[in-house]
């Protein structure tokens, strides 16, 4: 991608697409393409093809989606599923049509098996059952991944397709209920050092392991793979650091100076026992992750701090 490209960055104001656009910003992009839910429903087929004839980015990130964690995709399955259908469904097929010249879909590593074997491979892709806990979501990705790969297929369309592993950073969502896992505990870490808490109870065991990945890596992964891979494939981006749930909300504690006890409820709420993603092709390209996790803990924290102290003072 060239500085002057048309770049329409799709969820712009979510975590993915603003690290996005911060990137794109430091690599001195001048032309942008921005819209808020309010000034464009992707979930409509008709404002979509009509933004895309008028608009005519030349590449195209698609960021947006309905997300949340275990909580929230148990809560509200056809949200989950419906929601990303319409709106992945919109965006790739009017990219296509108005002749983008290349697209990006982001994934995500809950598309894999369950029991995927560990680290997990592109290939385990349909090789078994999803994970009950996040499987509406994850349906609704594999077919974002599978209109990709057939519009490449049949008709040359450049998209590509990056499965991220666990993400957290700067514009998480720091719902109390309907976060994932970093955001959640950050906050409820943070709202219990500030009450004088004796403890802090975390869903789970504290058994299962997890990979977790900065946005801003993320954001540095989605450029180099726009500029450097043209693949059918679909393509993991991760840490490859792995660490327990214990071991995370321990590591949460001490950036947010919590001194308390951490006491492990509700172990029905564990979801997957292990997701390790195998990112040696990326690897093989030549990109690495930047930060180790403790480093992207105290960024996040440091911006959480600031947002919320805007938000009391607003």
């Amino acid at each position: 991608m060239n500085p002057g490209a048309r770049i329409y960055v799709a969820g712009h104001g979510g975590l993915v697409g603003s690290a996005l656009v911060r990137r794109l910003s430091v690599d001195g992009c001048k032309e942008l393409i921005l819209r808020t839910h309010a000034e464009l429903d992707l979930t409509s087929q008709s404002d979509v093809r009509r933004f895309f004839a008028r608009e005519r980015p030349e590449y195209v990130f698609l960021a947006a989606a309905k997300v949340g964690g275990i909580h929230a995709n148990s809560r509200y399955p056809a949200d989950f599923i419906r929601d990303n259908l319409l709106i992945q469904t919109n965006v790739i097929d009017a990219a296509w049509q108005s002749g983008v010249r290349k697209f990006l879909f982001l994934g995500s590593s809950c598309i894999y098996p369950r029991d995927a074997r560990q680290p997990i491979s592109e290939d385990a892709l349909l090789t078994g059952p999803l994970e009950t806990t996040n499987e509406w979501y994850a349906v609704a990705k594999i077919a974002g991944i599978k209109l990709c790969q057939g519009l490449r297929r049949q008709y040359g369309f450049d998209a590509i397709c990056a499965m991220p592993t666990n993400l957290y950073g700067p514009g998480d969502n720091f719902h109390s209920e309907n976060s994932h896992v970093v955001p959640g505990l950050m906050r409820r870490f943070h709202e219990a050092r500030l009450a004088g808490a004796a403890e802090v109870e975390v869903w789970g065991t504290g058994t299962p392991l997890r990979e977790f990945l900065h946005v801003d890596d993320l954001a540095d992964a989605l450029v180099f793979l726009m500029d450097n891979y043209s693949d059918e494939s679909i393509i993991n981006v991760g840490s490859q650091a792995e660490v327990s749930i214990r071991e995370l909300a321990e590591a949460i504690g001490r950036v947010v100076g919590f001194e308390g006890a951490i006491r492990f409820v509700r172990p029905e709420m564990d979801g997957t026992p292990r997701k390790l993603t195998d990112s040696r092709r990326l690897k093989a390209m030549g990109w690495k992750p930047r930060r180790a996790l403790e480093q992207g803990l105290a960024e996040t924290y440091r911006w959480y701090c600031h947002a919320i102290g805007q938000q009391e003072g607003s």
